[in-house]
């Protein structure tokens, strides 16, 4: 699951927007030991830095991507896909520089464009929803391997019943030819 969605400007670390999973907001989750981290990651990055990476921290895992000098961070669970947390950035990256590309050497306030997160909130919810779908159309073929297991079971069993049924029959028969 995102968890958490942060925008920075590599040069001076700057954050431009922000998504906080709606659930932190409410109890604060450990969202401020995360968020300050990000920030200090922020600081931290340089256009030398890698342009794409995954963090281990705690239970999670920081994924940020790197692009035309802005850093786009995702705070997920370890166990969301790396794949997927990568191309969830991809679309953040691609639709914030169409949209905010020419404008984000020239701000100087922090989260200047936090009206991204609405389209942050959208993107997530999208792919939460396709995760769902994957999980359930994965389930669904779980289902039906293993009731094709159940069936080749049954069909290995029948055969074997059959011959028995055969020799006892024969078997009737002596007993009936022996009185």
């Amino acid at each position: 699951m995102v968890l958490m969605t942060m925008i920075a400007r590599v040069t001076d670390g700057l954050p431009l927007s922000a998504s906080v999973q709606d659930d932190q907001q409410q109890h604060g989750v450990g969202y401020t030991e995360y968020q300050n981290q990000a920030k200090m990651l922020f600081k931290k990055l340089n256009n030398q830095s890698f342009s794409r990476s995954t963090i281990e921290t705690g239970p999670y895992n920081f994924h940020y991507m790197i692009e035309n000098g802005v850093c786009y961070l995702v705070l997920t669970e370890k166990s969301f896909s790396k794949r997927l947390a990568f191309s969830f950035l991809e679309d953040l990256q691609n639709e914030f520089n169409s949209r905010h590309g020419s404008k984000v050497n020239s701000v100087n306030r922090p989260y200047s464009f936090i009206e991204f997160d609405t389209y942050i909130q959208k993107a997530k919810k999208s792919y939460m929803d396709s995760r769902a779908r994957r999980n359930l159309s994965s389930l669904n073929s779980e289902l039906q391997d293993v009731q094709r297991i159940m069936v080749q079971n049954i069909d290995d069993v029948l055969p074997f019943s059959s011959p028995k049924t055969a020799l006892n029959v024969k078997a009737s028969r002596s007993e009936k030819q022996d009185d």
